[in-house]
């Protein structure tokens, strides 16, 4: 199975960094094959609804790193959606990669696809992941993909929150089992 990985934490040895990490070891050693997009670290030019994907060539105005991501995203038989909540969603450098979706629209909905969120933050209580997890849950409704888990690593502001915390082992069992 091809598996695309994407990231929003600017943190490399950050939380969601640490649980994407578990998950692609997991993967790796099921034998699937990973591609992982850490969109904190790429030019994604975020999109301005002005239609030209969707007319004429269908080529996004912006050439910017999207164009190593969309390949990777059309043969991709899972997208995982890595990302800190940051004032009770996901963060703006992953969105501004989902929102570029919209050029593959076509192509995407109703593909055959399987779709993962982690997502971590500080609050002891779910209901600042609540936002994320009902976006995340509309997107693959829409794309008409296949929900194949949520990891929600709640009380997990710094790195040492998440070590010793069960969700990097769900993380891990959740690649290994896709």
């Amino acid at each position: 199975m091809k598996i695309l990985v994407i990231t929003g934490s600017a943190h490399k040895k950050g939380t969601s960094s640490y649980l994407a990490d578990s998950f692609i070891r997991g993967a790796e050693e099921a034998g699937h094959e990973i591609f992982r997009f850490d969109a904190a670290f790429k030019n994604v030019h975020p999109c301005v609804g002005c239609d030209s994907c969707q007319k004429g060539s269908r080529a996004c105005v912006f050439k910017d790193d999207m164009q190593e991501l969309n390949p990777e995203l059309l043969k991709a038989d899972a997208v995982v959606f890595v990302s800190p909540i940051y004032y009770y969603d996901i963060n703006a450098q992953i969105k501004a990669v989902i929102d570029r979706f919209y050029a593959n629209n076509s192509a995407l909905k109703g593909a055959d696809k399987k779709a993962v969120l982690m997502i971590t933050y500080g609050d002891e209580t779910e209901e600042s992941a609540e936002g994320a997890a009902a976006s995340y849950k509309g997107m693959v409704k829409y794309l008409e993909w296949k929900d194949a888990g949520i990891v929600s690593a709640k009380a997990c502001y710094v790195l040492d929150d998440i070590l010793d915390s069960e969700y990097p082992k769900q993380a891990y069992e959740l690649g290994k089992n896709l």
